[in-house]
């Protein structure tokens, strides 16, 4: 086969001189070769029917001549001539699954790559190069076999091939551009990854299965969740290597990688602004074949790739398939055709199958893997398909679950073993040369630099103490230039009447019409976001409905209700069919407000209908984008759950186990209304349960100002750390008592508890009621209607960190307090009461007592009936009052 076999016919040719039956024969293993290829190591796989790319099934005998006149079809004359050529191409170690792939013209490309006459074998030193490579994967397993046989690694073995493949994927990269690789992968084989890929020194990495490792407090994580950054230079280019931390949910770090990514290809986009950041950014993703199948959140984060906000110009999947899911077989299946790589069905992903003893066919998969991404911008996946020679991990039994697999990978030769064969029986080496002596120098030189102590090992010393940032200071100038600027509509446009009417109540609210109005909600999120990018940093939001908000609470896009062809003079083109839309917070410039310097950019996304594979993405997203005000926010606050272990493995915790900095903000509508348990609460006790070591901000604002200046003070904030918010859902929104002037916008900042400011005699008060949230007004309202003087009713806008000093300040203020009561809405188990008793005992004053008052603990929640809702308020008014 000279060139390729993809077009129809020779150059010249007509293509009606090839028999139909051979154009059949062709496309048949075009479309079915990989079910016939030999790509099961252990050769266990359930063999596909030998008839189906048999010449003579499709009317051809392998002496017949191709054309009558004997004219060769790609150097081939005859049907056997033509079959081997087939079968080289699509049924060897190498094979291509283009059955997604539902573009023909991607298609034609595949086929044109895997036609073109394969590459000539790397020259002797390559291929000698390669077999050091595989020397150092096998060696390490056995290294840290030797130094602590029951260490839990998860062992690489039966897949060492991943090593020489990932270097020849970052290689590639760098040749087509890419400046910055983000890689991400579970367990299986991510110990010798650090090593001999990321560059970690070995000493370090034993150090973790060392039982009497001199400093066991720096071993902050298992060694198998870390990951590290590394400068990598290839014959390509330098590029930085980045290796995504992960913890033992397995495909969860697919989003967070995708998150990472993306951030890094807008910072590029922005820093270089003729260059697409996706081309110079890579996100390379690891997956084990059974999780890779199983976790639904691959699924998501598949979906997510091709939806505006998330797109990351494909992601290089690898599938480390060893057949085996924890004891379970997992066996590749040709016949019928299963594979774990289905699920890339749903993004037409092209899958190159590879025979993980076959290293060289691993290179070119490689290289055809970067080619497509570079051209098409979309996903692709390498299947390495290879076997797994010890257990699940290093202390298990495989002979207990499957003696006749387990006796077969122990009697397989290993990779090096076989690859040092293929190299002697291909004459790499001259006749005399003894590579059984080549290979055992290659060992010990191996062992020798994994035994290397760390020289540059050295103790974390704590570091200093952080203190938060200031937001920077305002004044209503400032702020009115800024409205202006956001509610000046381009010629043209035909707002909503809400959203004229929106733009009559915004320049109001900033003093900017005859009449002015109280500050709400909508317009101090606005407006707090219009200051965050004038300070220069930018703003992303994301979630389902947030350009609108569930509430109508947000109204951060404005679509034109013109109809007619002619659209808006000014504003970003609209796709066809599409209504012009204008993006108030888009048009805040330099000469805009307060401060110098550049503005920052605004990003607002509606999320496709997940939180999961979402929630991962903007963590990822927040990681990687410092100047970033990264905001996700819930359809309803109950709907985080669907994301949870997010929030435990990495929002909570990312920080203490990997030093990974975060300060993404979560929005979580939450409160009773009478609309049933799945649309009332974000469940504050979980995230409270969550809180230590200064790890989370968990607030619940109960005003318009007090909203502004904490998206403020994240935003501004130095001290990066995740900020979980119970938001407010419609009754608060609309509570005018919680609106703001503008004043208090431009001179106050976020109090974590505020005060009773009605209470003329703080001397007589005998009982203070504290609470949060909505339910304030619903108290306030019924302490008016009683008018109590031995009564106030305060407070608590933060609940972490735990507010301690200025509760003891406003516990000073009533000295003849008597009793203290925590009031909530939430059933008891499922509000703060658990976490304020135990945070709030040690600061009572004397000769008071503390007690709760709240819904009786239930469980499913919430009621769904109005009627239902409102005498339980009723009633939990009246008891906090002392009054039911």
């Amino acid at each position: 086969m000279n060139d390729r076999i993809h077009e129809p016919a020779p150059t010249g040719v007509p293509a009606a001189r090839w028999r139909p039956e051979v154009l059949a024969f062709i496309d048949a293993h075009r479309r079915d070769g990989h079910r016939s290829a030999r790509l099961d190591p252990l050769g266990l796989s359930r063999p596909v029917d030998p008839t189906l790319l048999d010449p003579q099934r499709f009317g051809l005998q392998p002496g017949e001549w191709l054309s009558p006149t004997g004219t060769p079809l790609w150097s081939a004359r005859t049907v056997a001539d033509l079959d081997r050529s087939l079968k080289a191409t699509y049924c060897g170690a190498l094979a291509l699954d283009a059955s997604a792939v539902r573009d023909a013209s991607r298609r034609d490309w595949l086929f044109h790559e895997m036609e073109a006459a394969p590459p000539a074998p790397d020259s002797a030193a390559g291929r000698l190069a390669l077999l050091e490579r595989l020397i150092r994967a096998e060696g390490w397993e056995q290294h840290v076999a030797q130094a602590f046989p029951h260490a839990k690694r998860f062992s690489l073995e039966g897949n060492e091939t991943l090593i020489p493949l990932l270097d020849a994927l970052c290689e590639h990269a760098a040749g087509l551009g890419v400046r910055r690789v983000f890689l991400g992968m579970p367990h299986r084989g991510r110990v010798n990854v650090l090593v001999n890929l990321m560059g970690l020194p070995p000493a370090r990495v034993l150090d973790y299965f060392d039982p009497k490792s001199p400093h066991p407090e720096l071993h902050t994580d298992l060694v198998y969740h870390l990951g590290g950054e590394r400068e990598l230079d290839t014959p390509q280019g330098r590029l930085t290597l980045t290796l995504a931390h992960n913890p033992s949910h397995l495909q969860s770090v697919h989003p967070v990688l995708t998150g990472l990514a993306r951030a890094c290809q807008d910072a590029m986009s922005r820093e270089h602004a003729d260059q697409d950041g996706r081309r110079l950014v890579l996100p390379l993703m690891l997956h084990g074949d059974a999780a890779f199948a199983g976790q639904g959140v691959v699924m998501e984060t598949l979906m997510l790739g091709g939806k505006p906000g998330y797109t990351v110009g494909g992601t290089v999947h690898v599938i480390i398939n060893n057949q085996v899911g924890f004891t379970e077989p997992n066996p590749m299946s040709a016949w019928p055709a299963q594979y774990c790589t289905d699920v890339t069905r749903m993004v037409d992903a092209p899958v190159l199958r590879v025979n993980a003893d076959e290293p060289e066919q691993a290179l070119r998969a490689a290289a055809i893997a970067m080619a497509w991404r570079a051209r098409f911008g979309s996903d692709i996946v390498i299947d390495l398909i290879g076997y797994r020679r010890l257990g699940h991990s290093e202390s298990d039994v495989p002979a207990l679950t499957r003696p006749r697999i387990h006796a077969l990978t122990q009697s397989h030769p290993t990779i090096v073993e076989r690859y040092t064969a293929a190299l002697r029986a291909d004459g790499v080496v001259p006749p005399d040369t003894d590579m059984a002596s080549h290979v055992t120098h290659g060992r010990v030189r191996a062992h020798q630099a994994f035994a290397d102590p760390d020289p540059h090992r050295a103790v974390s010393v704590p570091a200093p103490l952080r203190r938060p940032g200031e937001a920077p200071p305002l004044d209503v100038e400032g702020m009115r230039a800024l409205v202006r600027a956001m509610t000046r509509l381009p010629e043209g446009f035909e707002p909503h009447a809400m959203v004229r009417t929106l733009v009559e109540h915004w320049q109001r609210m900033a003093g900017l019409a005859d009449t002015t109005q109280p500050v709400d909600w909508c317009f101090a999120e606005n407006l707090a976001y219009a200051t965050v990018l004038r300070g220069g940093h930018h703003v992303r939001v994301s979630g389902m409905d947030v350009r609108r908000g569930t509430f109508l609470h947000r109204q951060a896009v404005w679509t034109s209700q013109e109809t007619s062809e002619a659209g808006p003079a000014r504003g970003a083109p609209a796709a066809a069919g599409a209504a012009a839309e204008f993006v108030p917070l888009r048009q805040v410039t330099a000469g805009d407000g307060p401060g110098p310097g550049p503005v920052g950019r605004f990003d607002i996304f509606n999320s496709p209908l997940s939180e999961e594979a979402v929630l991962g993405f903007e963590y990822g997203y927040s990681v990687g984008a410092s100047r970033t005000l990264t905001v996700w926010e819930a359809q309803f606050g109950d709907f985080v759950n669907g994301a949870q272990v997010f929030v435990d493995q990495y929002i909570s915790s990312g920080e203490e186990k990997w030093g990974d900095t975060s300060s993404l903000t979560l929005l979580l509508p939450h409160g009773h209304e009478g609309i049933g348990p799945d649309h009332s609460s974000a469940y504050l006790s979980r995230f409270l349960q969550l809180c230590g070591a200064d790890n989370l901000r968990v607030a619940c604002p109960s005003t318009a100002a007090q909203w502004f200046h904490l998206l403020r003070r994240q935003a501004f904030d130095t001290l990066r750390k995740p900020l979980v918010v119970m938001s407010p859902k419609g009754t608060l929104y609309w509570e005018k008592v919680s609106h703001a002037s503008i004043e208090a916008l431009t001179g106050g900042r976020f109090e974590a508890v505020l005060d009773d400011v009605s209470v003329e005699r703080p001397e007589q008060v005998e009982r203070l009621l504290l609470c949060s949230g909505k339910v304030y007004y619903d108290l306030d309202r019924g302490r008016r209607a009683v008018a109590r003087a031995d009564l106030a009713v305060a407070r608590i806008e933060q609940f972490y960190p735990f507010p301690e000093d200025a509760l003891t300040a406003l516990f000073a203020r009533y000295p003849a307090l008597v009793e203290i009561t925590w009031v909530q809405e939430e059933h008891r188990q499922q509000g703060a009461w658990s976490f304020i008793r135990e945070h709030l005992e040690p600061a009572m004053p004397p000769h008071a007592r503390l007690r709760c008052v709240s819904r009786a603990a239930n469980g499913s929640g919430a009621t769904s009936s109005q009627a239902i809702h409102a005498r339980e308020q009723a009633d939990l008014v009246a008891r906090a009052l002392g009054e039911g």
